[in-house]
């Protein structure tokens, strides 16, 4: 297994990213789990030393551009071949690594995902999906969060199932049980989008559909795949890493709990519904976030979950 991983993406870039590396290998990790570290060797060239003792478990790819936090993806992409990013999903792309990481520009994640390594066959859209902590230690997972604000019946259903299969297959949750987030628990509350979801996830064979299911239910065990458009739910996924930055960051709150609000004990969230593994981080990660991002995308390619979608949605649908 390769794992591409983007050394120069995040704003504490290449310090933390390689003190993350340092830590992913100090875990009991499977040998043959090899990664590929994508960015500007001079840049990271004072910071290398630590992974000595692992030679032989990585691979240095030299990537002398950088794409900003606020250049434009497309544009950036474009003229920046020699960026980690470009490079990350060129290597992707040939099949020379299994799966690619960074923390960098969102957007040039999102265009290089769509426009490089493109949809699965029958998938309208691809989404983002996050684990949101709930209060029995353990977490949901919501999608989308963020790259589709507004969305059509038939993306619901499908966020639905990938976050199913995902769930199931990555993470070992038997018949995990979904439900479509509105403003009511009963059938016909909510907006015209939830009204028109609601009998469609209904009827989908196989989908443990729960039915409604409120804000204040998305913290407790009651579905453990949360389903809605990405503006509510990046709306959700930034109040509730509030919670954190207010209670344990700012007043300095212990409580084990809060402590599941930290973002970087997840790494980084998955972008499901394409055809290889990628996983994108938040720009102020720190080496957890990088060691569990790495820990993420080991898992879903472990789990061959791109070949698991596709034979699930081996017909396509036309949007």
């Amino acid at each position: 297994m390769k794992i591409g991983f983007d050394f120069m993406g995040g704003d504490y870039a290449p310090s933390e990213t390689i003190a993350g590396v340092h830590q992913f290998f100090q875990q009991d990790v499977d040998p043959s789990v090899h990664l590929v570290l994508i960015g500007d060797l001079k840049a990271a060239a004072s910071y290398l030393s630590v992974l000595e003792p692992f030679q032989g478990r990585y691979t240095l790819v030299d990537a002398p551009e950088t794409i900003g936090m606020h250049e434009h993806p497309t544009k950036a992409l474009k003229e920046k071949q020699n960026s980690s990013i470009a490079i990350g999903f060129g290597m992707l792309q040939m099949q020379k690594i299994d799966a690619f990481c960074s923390a960098g520009n969102t957007g040039a994640m999102m265009v290089g995902a769509m426009y490089t390594v493109k949809n699965i066959e029958g998938i309208l859209r691809p989404t983002i999906a996050s684990p949101i902590p709930r209060a029995d230690g353990k977490w949901n997972l919501l999608l989308d969060v963020g790259i589709n604000a507004d969305c059509k019946p038939e993306n619901l259903v499908q966020f639905a199932q990938l976050g199913s299969l995902y769930m199931q297959k990555v993470y070992g949750v038997e018949n995990p049980k979904v439900g479509l987030l509105n403003i009511g628990e009963e059938e016909g509350k909510g907006n015209i989008l939830c009204q028109a979801t609601y009998p469609l996830l209904n009827s989908v064979e196989g989908l443990n559909f729960v039915g409604n299911i409120e804000g204040r239910d998305v913290f407790k065990y009651k579905a453990e795949v949360v389903v809605c458009e990405g503006f509510v739910g990046n709306v959700l996924l930034k109040a509730a890493e509030s919670i954190y930055d207010i209670f344990r960051v700012e007043r300095k709150v212990d409580d084990e709990l809060l402590d599941t609000y930290n973002f970087e004990v997840y790494g980084g969230t998955p972008i499901l519904g394409i055809n290889k593994p990628v996983v994108i981080g938040h720009g102020v990660s720190h080496a957890l976030a990088f060691k569990n991002m790495l820990n993420v995308a080991a898992r879903i390619v472990d789990a061959d979950l791109m070949n698991v979608f596709k034979a699930h949605f081996a017909q396509p649908i036309t949007e």
